[in-house]
């Protein structure tokens, strides 16, 4: 199981901490393995919205399953709030160092800053806090007008809503695609990437229609990718025929069922390559009979 730890922080915005915990709380939902814990330096935290929050008031012992999240506060300066003592700081740069995730919504990219995780990484905050950010931080890289941001286990994403941008990617990098479009469709959010790399997820770039068809179908190939799947169940699981499916999902998402399966092995052929697979052992992995249509369509992607 995994546990996600908030580090609530004074003044903090309620979309910064309810977004991802609805993510969450919804993975567990669907038996994901979940749980949610709420911790900060005081037992009860004043929000920016005027609802006072209760939380243990002890930092819990961590494992590198866990992940922390620090929500972000309403601050005109960063230097105006989100104070944390030094043994809090320590307690976060202690967790990554030991092999655990950090992430942070909003202004909480300061409070990883302050813990000395930015130094040297990739990271973003809401657009107003960007230039703040990057004069405190000179050793850090922020990228503006991203959604999130990962950088060696420790995530970063923009303003307010982005959190749920940033859990969503965080469930499908540890459940999968097909899990996290199930939690987006569930949450009646769009599941949505922006950001650098990996962040374009296929699953996630052709999900912005409204066809309800072709959202159920895509829910079959992101969750059995690797599966052969004929056009016929497809088109059943749609309610629909083998030619009205190829045509509206075609013209919700750019390319044919069979394209979008392929854009996902493929994309999940060079997560498993890129973390040491060989190119023969990613190919079976992700429903191919051998690597030579892997090596074509990476080809054509180069």
């Amino acid at each position: 199981m995994t546990r996600v730890v908030f580090l609530l922080v004074p003044r903090l915005h309620l979309l910064d901490l309810a977004g991802p915990a609805q993510v969450f709380s919804t993975a567990a939902d669907y038996g994901l393995g979940h749980t949610l814990h709420y911790a900060a330096e005081q037992e009860d935290v004043p929000t920016a919205q005027g609802v006072v929050l209760h939380a243990d008031p002890i930092l819990p012992a961590l494992t590198p399953d866990d992940l922390v999240v620090v929500p972000g506060w309403r601050s005109h300066s960063l230097r105006d709030n989100g104070a944390l003592a030094p043994a809090t700081l320590r307690w976060l740069h202690a967790h990554h160092a030991a092999g655990g995730t950090v992430a942070s919504v909003c202004a909480g990219a300061d409070a990883l800053g302050r813990a000395g995780l930015l130094d040297g990484r990739r990271c973003t905050t809401h657009h107003d806090l960007q230039d703040e950010l990057a004069r405190r931080y000179p050793r850090a890289h922020v990228v503006r007008d991203v959604l999130y941001v990962v950088d060696g286990r420790v995530v970063t994403s923009a303003g307010i809503a982005s959190g749920i941008d940033l859990a969503l990617h965080l469930v499908a990098g540890t459940h999968g695609p097909g899990a996290a479009a199930r939690v987006a469709r569930q949450m009646v959010v769009y599941a949505r990437r922006n950001g650098d790399e990996q962040q374009a997820s296929a699953m996630l770039r052709h999900r912005a229609h409204v066809s309800d068809a072709v959202h159920r179908v895509q829910d079959v190939l992101d969750t059995r990718f690797a599966a052969r799947l004929a056009l016929c169940d497809l088109a059943a699981a749609a309610g629909l025929s083998e030619r009205t499916l190829t045509r509206r999902f075609t013209a919700a998402t750019g390319r044919t069922p069979l394209r979008y399966q392929q854009e996902l092995r493929l994309e999940r052929a060079e997560h498993l390559i890129a973390r040491g697979a060989t190119v023969e052992s990613a190919a079976r992995a992700v429903g191919f009979q051998d690597a030579r249509m892997l090596r074509r369509l990476r080809s054509r992607s180069a």
